[in-house]
């Protein structure tokens, strides 16, 4: 591996800002990849799921997330460092005010190229296709759990489109 510098604002964004590359496999040797993630207000960062290839990191560097690894809730704000093991269920939101800005680390490499199928897949059009999230999910080893969405977004007011005024918004947007 050679030096590699990667400068503020740096780096390929993709799903609408959502997703921003940092380090990808080819960078370390697959040892790991880091991708940034930006989450408005009341927004979830993915469903509940469950990776069985790899184990991520998140560090939050400004605002605050709330993670849900397993059955634990955890308040993450900035400079906390949250582990989650693969083979245990995870999701995180952002239930704050602000926007919230975290580095994920994953490692080994190689579910960062996630991003760019699911950003293909999302860029059809339309409403997002749950099969098609659901195959790309399995390809790179991955269970979605889609049932507990209604839950998380009532219960914290956050969906993968942002905060809800209504019902029908929430029922409308999740995905």
């Amino acid at each position: 591996m050679s030096t590699k510098v990667i400068a503020p604002n740096e780096g390929r964004t993709i799903l609408d800002g959502f997703v921003g590359f940092k380090l990808l496999g080819a960078d370390t040797g697959g040892a790991l990849a880091i991708v940034e993630h930006v989450l408005g207000p009341g927004v979830l960062g993915a469903p509940m799921h469950t990776h069985r290839n790899e184990d991520e990191y998140s560090y939050v560097l400004e605002g605050a997330i709330t993670v849900l690894v397993d059955d634990e809730l955890i308040q993450a704000p900035a400079g906390t460092l949250v582990c989650k093991p693969r083979d245990i269920p995870h999701t995180f939101w952002n239930q704050g005010s602000v926007p919230a800005r975290l580095l994920e680390i994953i490692s080994p490499a190689g579910f960062e190229r996630y991003f760019d199928d699911l950003a293909e897949l999302l860029g059809a059009g339309g409403p997002p296709d749950i099969g098609g999230i659901t195959a790309l999910a399995q390809k790179y080893n991955m269970e979605m759990d889609f049932s507990t969405m209604m839950e998380i977004s009532q219960k914290y007011n956050v969906s993968i489109s942002g905060p809800h005024d209504s019902q029908e918004q929430q029922t409308g947007e999740l995905l």
